[in-house]
């Protein structure tokens, strides 16, 4: 999903989702977090709760002159981590590593607009990108686009986009306050017996190989 939030603005900071959900488990964006107060109820703030809501407690980041209010906002967030990296598609693997990596199978990485956004574009193609767009132009329809943005990341297994411009990270708005809908995910369940024969047909084909390559 690709998500402008504000006006439009040549000054935009881009966080790319990356998430796989595993196979076996049921996922749940948590609400345990104390409620926000005033000061923390930024678009920024609200951003960084959500990415911790579903577990992904590292975003991996390249600052740039248009993120660094935004990045500032994440690095206030107690619990959240950040992780420089030293270019956007190591950033962008980097998030699809985690992703894959991690139990709940989400990951993000923030980069700058437009060049930042392009040399990340490899390990969005290789995590799958979603392709639905959207555009939000005033604070009220931030939370909603940003529930839905990771929402739509843990349903499809598949990357989302949220474009913020570098105006509004650090501006508080009522409904940032607001706490989510749990959102419940039915588990995809693999064929056993499929997967068995995979498996089978792939040790024989390479017990046979003279000089089998990887």
């Amino acid at each position: 999903m690709d998500t402008s939030i504000g006006a439009l603005d040549a000054c935009n900071a881009t966080i790319n989702a990356f998430g796989t959900l595993p196979h076996d488990t049921v996922s749940t964006i948590q609400t345990s977090l104390p409620p926000p107060t005033s000061a923390e109820s930024t678009l920024g703030r609200h951003l960084a709760r959500r990415l911790l809501q579903i577990g992904a407690a590292e975003v991996f980041s390249v600052p740039g002159d248009f993120n660094l209010t935004l990045l500032d906002q994440l690095a206030a967030e107690p619990g959240l981590g950040l992780v420089g990296c030293c270019n956007e598609l190591n950033a962008g693997y980097a998030a699809d590593g985690f992703a894959r990596a991690s139990s709940v199978g989400v990951g993000a990485c923030i980069v700058t607009f437009t060049v930042g956004g392009l040399s990340v574009i490899n390990a969005v193609a290789g995590a799958y990108a979603e392709n639905i767009p959207a555009v939000v132009n005033n604070l009220e329809d931030a939370h909603e686009l940003i529930d839905t943005a990771i929402a739509t990341a843990l349903k499809e297994s598949k990357p989302v986009y949220i474009n913020i411009s570098c105006n509004l990270p650090a501006i508080s708005h009522p409904t940032f306050s607001r706490e989510p809908v749990p959102l419940s995910l039915s588990p995809i369940l693999s064929n056993q017996m499929a997967l068995e024969a995979a498996v089978e047909l792939a040790a024989e084909f390479l017990n046979k190989a003279v000089k089998p390559v990887l």
